[in-house]
């Protein structure tokens, strides 16, 4: 598992303020391998230059980074200029519908980035996708991220 400093991330100029880092899912079921390729084959279908969201974590805890910060995410329409973005692999349980599939080695790495980004951006708040607005009508990323990581 690479660590953000690998990255140069503490180096790479960000030139905008960052006032939320988002957790996403990638919508994929749980029983399916979601890779990082498939993601940027999907973003890209969607018209994107590149994966969306910055960091990529898949069900084996391996984070990937898939988009530099410095550069404004794909992920939340009208909250990608101060933002930054992870996605995990998975949040739909086996038959397609809304849930929590994270994986103990997900959920490990999610809070060691996201607790380094906080380190990082420390007036940014921590929000899942769906609690960004009232009109954001997602389930994802699946779970109470705001509640889960209001430690950090």
């Amino acid at each position: 598992m690479k660590e953000l400093k690998e990255f140069s991330l503490k180096e790479e100029y960000v030139p905008r303020s960052i006032l939320y880092i988002v957790v996403h899912c990638s919508a994929t079921r749980a029983n399916i391998p979601f890779t990082e390729e498939q993601l940027l084959q999907c973003h890209l279908k969607r018209g994107f230059k590149c994966i969306g969201y910055h960091f990529y974590v898949t069900k084996d805890g391996v984070l990937h980074h898939t988009r530099p910060m410095s550069e404004i995410g794909a992920h939340a329409l009208g909250f990608n200029l101060h933002s930054l973005s992870i996605c995990y692999e998975g949040g739909l349980d086996e038959l397609g519908k809304p849930a929590d599939t994270r994986t103990t080695s997900q959920k490990e790495t999610l809070r060691r980035v996201l607790g380094e980004l906080k380190g990082l951006y420390p007036e940014a708040k921590i929000v899942g996708h769906y609690q960004l607005s009232a009109n954001v009508h997602k389930a994802c990323p699946c779970f109470d991220a705001r509640k889960e990581y209001e430690d950090l």
